[in-house]
């Protein structure tokens, strides 16, 4: 299993939702997690939640370190885009819709958070 991404104070994830695939994220170390419409949650070291597919969500490291999260898919090929993200290379404007349109994720707005 390859290790869990490093998540540094101002990252986290667009107001989004993944299409035909579900997630579950278990924080290693302290984030912040919110599904729309909902008051965010935070959530420490050993925290799981369950993202249903269809459903838009978003997440933010709000620690003072960098974080941890594991992220599960079911089905398994939907992680690509996280892989895809892991890699560390730039990725300019006009690619980020069609790497979220590859791995079917659908941004709904900014992060809330």
């Amino acid at each position: 299993m390859p290790e869990p991404p490093k998540i540094s104070r101002v990252r986290g994830a667009p107001d989004h939702l993944q299409i035909g695939h579900a997630s579950i994220a278990a924080c290693l170390v302290a984030v912040l997690g919110a599904a729309s419409g909902m008051v965010p949650t935070p959530a420490s070291p050993g925290t799981c939640a369950f993202m249903p597919r269809h459903i838009p969500h978003a997440w933010k490291n709000i620690d003072s370190e960098t974080g941890r999260v594991l992220f599960l898919y079911t089905p398994a090929e939907a992680g690509g885009l996280i892989e895809a993200l892991s890699e560390g290379r730039p990725i300019d404007k006009e690619e980020w819709p069609k790497l979220y349109e590859r791995h079917r994720w659908e941004v709904v707005g900014p992060n809330p958070l």
